[in-house]
């Protein structure tokens, strides 16, 4: 945790925009694997998190905001619980760390809710992703669970956002430390991969770095030879010869702040002359989103420059033809380039998307409907404190190949006989972590291996 008074200060700033009502925020459950005793790994709701910085399961607070009251609702371990776990502290003693002085059993909560529904007083809460936390919402205030969407309160949302868009400096402190360990854990994938080894012997040791400085994972370990498939998490692969190998993982930390980077590097010592080329092209978009980024400029042109760099890079290697411009007008890069420069990220490795794209990305604008332009998940104004992710990419996918030909769709901007020729490439994707200042931006963490020559010099060492 941070000290007491970030939380209160924070707590405050939400008040004031809010203005009235009662907040209520759930904390997350143990949510179990086969049977109850036997549970995932436990990680507390972000925005609770962020509000109150209490890691521990099923607790809920309530802030009343025209009473200025604060309330952490919970209950303490038994003796049986005790047994099995050790000592704990006590709801009190955890809610005392995050500057709140009142604490009740959670049966409580039923009241205290009760009596602001009979007083009229409005109960903003946020969408819930959790099913337990939408059966509460059903026992609490009889919302139905495929109504909790329609009855969240999206002045909440956009409260909630606009403060944790905007990252502290303990925060940015925080997020360089996962970013640096992220960079560890892609060193050493660099450092041991090699040809007869599995998939899953790389990710083990990518995880084991993570866990080595009692952290963990910001999100599951993409560890494949198939970068073509863009969330591939099975690890069932045998590393060959040859082999192009993508890594997407990121650490995060013990005040569960994320880092998240991809690296993509051969499986040989070096690259082929064919696998230096399509890698060129990448690392000339990722370089020319970079120079996109600084402060009043709309993500959305970030993601556009490194398209209209994969669009050229395509026609210089004659698999793309006619005007740059209006291929990327058209959407016809996303034949390579499929889906988004970045995201935000900071105590979630897809900052908020819980709370919606469409007011984290995009401050309430509808987003395109045009392929590859549809998954972009930021693209509003950058402001200084914002952090995201650059991570262009060129993927041959040959599904999408065959049916964007055979539909004839765009055909032309496309020399499909040269495309052809890279049927069974894969994909590349290299990938960093930025903050925008008030005078432009700063890569967070130490560099990441990402030159050609770095990337080769860490597989020869």
């Amino acid at each position: 945790m941070f000290q007491a008074e970030i939380y209160i200060q924070r707590r405050k700033i939400l008040c004031e925009k809010i203005g009235s009502g009662l907040i209520l925020f759930w904390g997350n459950d143990e949510s179990p694997m086969n049977y109850p005793d036997n549970t995932y790994h436990f990680r507390q709701h972000s925005s609770f998190l962020y509000y109150f910085g209490i890691d521990f399961p099923s607790i809920a607070a309530v802030i009343d905001v025209d009473n200025q009251r604060v309330i952490i609702f919970g209950d303490d371990y038994t003796i049986d619980d005790i047994v099995w776990m050790g000592p704990q502290p006590t709801i009190a003693q955890r809610a005392m760390v995050s500057g709140v002085e009142e604490t009740l059993p959670i049966v409580k909560l039923y009241t205290i809710l009760k009596e602001a529904q009979a007083s009229r007083k409005y109960i903003h809460f946020l969408p819930p992703y959790r099913p337990e936390n939408k059966i509460k919402l059903l026992r609490f205030l009889n919302i139905r669970p495929d109504q909790v969407n329609l009855n969240a309160s999206s002045d909440l949302v956009k409260a909630v956002i606009s403060q944790r868009e905007i990252k502290s400096a303990e925060e940015i402190e925080e997020i360089e430390k996962a970013v640096d360990l992220s960079v560890d854990m892609h060193v050493a994938a660099m450092k041991i991969a090699c040809a007869g080894m599995t998939e899953a012997q790389v990710a083990a040791k990518v995880y084991e770095v993570a866990l080595a400085q009692n952290c963990n994972i910001s999100f599951p370990i993409i560890a494949t030879i198939n970068g073509q498939t863009l969330h591939n998490h099975s690890h069932l692969n045998t590393l060959k010869e040859g082999d192009l190998f993508l890594l997407d993982a990121g650490a995060e930390t013990q005040r569960h702040y994320a880092g998240d980077l991809s690296s993509t590097f051969p499986v040989s010592k070096q690259f082929s002359s064919v696998q230096k080329e399509i890698y060129r092209a990448s690392l000339k978009a990722h370089e020319a989103a970079i120079a996109t980024i600084a402060p009043g400029v709309r993500f959305k042109e970030v993601h556009l420059a490194a398209c209209r760099s994969i669009a050229l890079s395509m026609k210089e290697l004659g698999l793309m033809k006619g005007d740059v411009d209006e291929a990327v007008a058209e959407g016809a890069h996303a034949l390579f380039f499929p889906c988004g420069t970045g995201h935000m990220m900071g105590l979630d490795v897809h900052d908020m998307e819980d709370l919606g794209e469409v007011w984290v990305g995009y401050d309430g604008e509808a987003k395109s409907t045009q392929f590859g332009m549809k998954s972009l998940r930021l693209a509003k104004e950058l402001r200084p404190g914002h952090v995201f992710t650059i991570e262009p990419g060129i993927y041959f996918i040959p599904e999408l190949i065959d049916l964007w030909k055979s539909e004839g769709k765009l055909n032309n901007f496309f020399n499909w006989s040269e495309i052809e020729k890279f049927r069974y490439f894969g994909g590349i994707r290299n990938e960093e972590d930025f903050l925008v200042t008030e005078k432009g931006f700063r890569l967070l963490g130490k560099p990441k291996p990402k030159s050609i020559e770095e990337v080769e010099h860490f597989r020869s060492s």
